[in-house]
């Protein structure tokens, strides 16, 4: 009951915000994503203090009686992380868009909202077809943002991105109808639910897994998305409404990381032990090639963007690693990028806001002019970059780990992510806030209130779970423990 309120307090909220206008509907879209944390931790003390309760942890209600498929959702270790993740991220994003006077403000808040009720659905799923159900509604807010809201050229680069994204979907719901066929052997009722999906995959030969494999993969491997089904992602990011990028980077792209993880490991185990490999070379391919681009970028935010390929090209590496380290390692530091990268999408919104440009070259002394923004700027930019005793640290360390026990070669690849990341990193923070203005004109003020919160907000957490991460460890590790017991 719990998980079923989770998702419907976002939806009743995003159908108030359309009914109102102005002020009213921000404010009302930022007391429903606090209220939606407040009740998301209520629910994690819940989950760590009766583990067992799957009355209150679930629900489970036939839907298409027909078709076996059912409104079955519930709650494991990996799953709670990354609703604790959606409902701790999205009041933030609400935040720092009050300093903008968006047109038509209940449409944008309110498909803020309806993307985060799809977000928790997908994390909650334990039915194949509502898998892709809230799958599918996750793509539909977040396309309007873009479209309605976005930069220059928005039509065209947001066309690709849907096209991209519903191409894979399609490949993905094929799989998932596969699976499906090949359930209720024995009984002859057939069933969407997760674990009857899992018994079927292990059924099918070597071959058919790969099939299936490939199919579900697409979809996840472009979400993420995985060198070279990235294309879409650079642009997309760019020219998105802060808000959509942060909504993207932070929480969307996780989609596609948790379904490997859930949807995919336990479903194909002779399948990945056969093109595992393969995957893992092209998530390894991605460290590298995305880490080269960031560092001629000149446009920050598309150097974040590039970034944000190379991070995911590790994590996608340590999942499919499929031990103990490396999936651990892949969830921790999905929260971690989720978090780190929310922050920088802002700085570079608020570089742009203050100087007129994102452009490296064009920006300098801004320390001088504000101390307090450098401090903060400098704290994320350490978490991105993995500095122990932040939350990038300890991630990174297992998925490294992860990896070098599948393959030696392909953990010092993903080592370059470290080195490089570090290189476009730190060189691009001594660019925009050291040395001299290039321009005498430039002035940078101080901070907004909205802005100050944020930032201050997101450099707690890094600092915070950098130094103890125990409680993200204790609820990672068994839920991790239990999916890979299915590969055996």
């Amino acid at each position: 009951m719990l998980t079923g309120l989770l998702i419907v307090i976002p939806l009743v909220a995003s159908l108030l915000v359309f009914l109102l206008k102005g002020k009213a509907a921000r404010s009302l879209a930022l007391g429903a994503a606090l209220a939606e944390l407040a009740f998301s931790i209520g629910v994690y003390f819940h989950f760590i203090n009766h583990p067992g309760d799957t009355h209150a942890l679930s629900l489970n209600c036939s839907w298409i009686k027909s078709m076996g498929i059912h409104f079955a959702v519930g709650l494991d270790g990996i799953g709670l992380l990354l609703v604790l993740l959606t409902t701790f991220l999205v009041p933030l994003i609400i935040l720092s868009a009050f300093r903008y006077d968006y047109d038509k403000p209940n449409a944008f808040y309110g498909l803020i909202l309806l993307m985060q009720m799809a977000l928790i659905g997908v994390f909650t799923a334990n039915d194949g077809f509502l898998f892709y159900v809230f799958w599918e509604l996750a793509l539909i807010p977040i396309y309007f943002i873009c479209l309605l809201w976005g930069g220059e050229n928005r039509a065209k680069i947001t066309f690709k991105f849907f096209v991209y994204t519903l191409f894979g979907s399609l490949f993905m719901l094929i799989g998932l109808i596969y699976l499906y066929n090949h359930t209720g052997f024995g009984s002859g009722i057939k069933s969407w639910a997760i674990n009857d999906l899992y018994t079927a995959g292990r059924s099918l030969t070597v071959d058919q897994q790969s099939a299936v494999f490939w199919m579900i993969f697409l979809a996840f491997a472009i979400k993420m998305p995985v060198f070279p089904l990235h294309t879409w992602q650079p642009d997309t990011y760019v020219v998105a409404p802060t808000q959509g990028t942060m909504l993207l980077s932070g929480i969307m792209l996780k989609m596609g990381t948790f379904g490997v993880i859930k949807w995919l490991l336990p479903v194909v185990p002779l399948a990945l032990e056969k093109w595992g490999g393969t995957a893992i070379l092209l998530s390894s391919i991605g460290i590298v090639y995305a880490s080269c681009i960031a560092i001629v970028q000149k446009d920050y935010k598309r150097l974040i963007a590039y970034s944000s390929i190379a991070h995911v090209g590790l994590i996608s590496a340590g999942i499919l690693s499929a031990n103990q380290q490396g999936v651990q390692g892949a969830v921790i530091q999905m929260l971690s990028h989720g978090v780190n990268v929310v922050g920088l999408f802002l700085i570079a919104d608020i570089l742009f806001r203050h100087t007129g440009t994102r452009n490296i070259d064009s920006l300098g002394g801004i320390r001088n002019m504000n101390g307090q923004f450098s401090v903060l700027f400098l704290i994320i930019l350490l978490g991105s970059v993995a500095l122990p005793l932040t939350n990038g640290f300890i991630g990174e360390f297992l998925l490294i780990n992860g990896v070098y026990q599948y393959s030696a070669g392909i953990a010092a690849f993903g080592g370059l992510s470290v080195i490089l990341g570090a290189v476009y990193m730190l060189r691009s923070y001594q660019k925009i806030m050291l040395g001299e203005k290039p321009n005498n004109a430039m002035e940078f003020g101080s901070l907004a209130s909205s802005d100050k919160i944020v930032l201050i907000t997101i450099c707690v957490v890094i600092i915070a779970f950098g130094v103890y991460p125990k409680p993200l460890n204790d609820l990672a590790e068994p839920a991790v423990k239990a999916l890979l017991s299915n590969l055996k």
